[in-house]
């Protein structure tokens, strides 16, 4: 029996990416799925990849005040229940203290903090009945973060204290395990479309300077999707309120290139 079978796992932000190779990880693991995002076409192309038996989409804008309950409630009409939340979905962009005003900060705050909170919010209930697990997808640059990437690495670092505060306060009182996983450099879809928008060339990730990939290429989807399989799982046991950070260096206290200017998103 695969270690996922029968759960039933709500992965936001689903339709590429990282969250849609947790997905596709998790229904082969022997889960169902509730797929999200916002592009109808990419969602109906997922559904169809993992079977219509398996994945239900929904189509939602996070910052709507009904989407937590939303999702929570297609799960459970869906499949019965609810086993597990990742959190993978997120605003994505740059800023500095120069270009960033306060209704970008608090956008990115928002997306990317508040409404994980409120979706484990909603499903706390079913997850509290099947003694589930949540994973919030961070990032590497919860710790500080590149120069313009202000914003975005602030909200991450916010929900990674909400992870080590709920990883204390809800496996105590649900028995519910709640964990991040910090990925470092991916190479999802909109990764490589944001490079090429940059003016660098089609397959700019074949010779990366082993400054920035030690092993000669950055991370890849799936990587980051078999750590989260193991998260949801039973065999991950008691574990919770812990942040695993996905990279192939020592991001923390690491010597920086000396042109800080070329180092790349994440």
């Amino acid at each position: 029996m695969s270690r996922l079978q029968n759960k039933v796992i709500i992965v936001t932000g689903s339709v590429t990416g990282i969250g849609k190779a947790i997905a596709k990880r998790c229904v082969a693991e022997g889960a169902k799925v509730i797929i999200h995002g916002l592009e109808q076409d990419l969602g109906e192309q997922t559904v169809v990849e993992l079977g219509a038996e398996n994945a239900t989409l929904v189509i939602k804008d996070l910052a709507d005040e009904a989407a937590p309950q939303l999702l929570v409630d297609a799960a459970v009409k869906a499949f019965g229940k609810l086993d597990a939340v990742v959190n993978n979905a997120a605003q994505v962009g740059t800023g500095n203290i120069q270009t960033t005003d306060g209704a970008w900060f608090r956008r990115m705050l928002e997306i990317n903090c508040v409404v994980p909170y409120l979706i484990i919010r909603a499903a706390l209930p079913h997850l509290s009945a099947t003694h589930g697990s949540i994973i919030n997808i961070g990032s590497v640059n919860a710790y500080s973060g590149e120069p313009n990437l202000m914003p975005y690495s602030v909200s991450k670092g916010a929900l990674m204290t909400l992870t080590r505060n709920l990883g204390d306060t809800l496996m105590r009182e649900n028995g519910v395990r709640v964990n991040q996983i910090n990925p470092g450099w991916v190479l999802t879809e909109n990764e490589a479309k944001r490079k090429r928008e940059h003016g660098l060339r089609e397959d700019w990730y074949a010779d990366l300077p082993k400054v920035y990939a030690p092993a000669g290429r950055i991370l890849w989807p799936d990587e980051i999707a078999a750590c989260a399989a193991w998260l949801l799982a039973d065999e991950c046991g008691p574990i919770s309120g812990q942040v695993f950070d996905l990279e192939q260096h020592p991001f923390i206290g690491r010597n920086p290139p000396k042109d800080a200017s070329t180092i790349p998103s994440k």
